[in-house]
């Protein structure tokens, strides 16, 4: 059986590259990308915590809520995405003030 800090070590990885993305990066496509990494990693956490501290599937379940969020909020975020594209013609983020309005 693989030890909780195995999992524990993964998901601390893919929060990192997560936040290194969302900090590093001006695309609003891999901006979107690397927060989906960081939902990922909590979503570990969750089923990893879940499975070897209680025997129910609160976890389980947690984690698919955090899914849906994530699907609901991608959808929001390429939305406005789109509409940053059609009017500067480019997703640089440090353009993105016009949509300020």
């Amino acid at each position: 059986m693989i030890p909780l800090e195995h999992y524990l070590v993964v998901s601390a990885m893919l929060f990192s590259l997560g936040l290194l993305g969302v900090l590093t990066r001006k695309n609003a496509v891999n901006v979107l990308m690397s927060i989906e990494l960081i939902f990922n990693s909590a979503n570990i956490n969750l089923v990893a915590f879940s499975r070897f501290v209680s025997a129910d599937f609160s976890g389980q379940i947690f984690a698919v809520f955090v899914i849906v969020i994530a699907a609901s909020e991608a959808a929001v975020a390429l939305a406005i995405v789109l509409s940053l594209y059609r009017i500067m013609r480019s997703v640089n983020l440090d353009e993105a003030s016009v949509l300020r309005g």
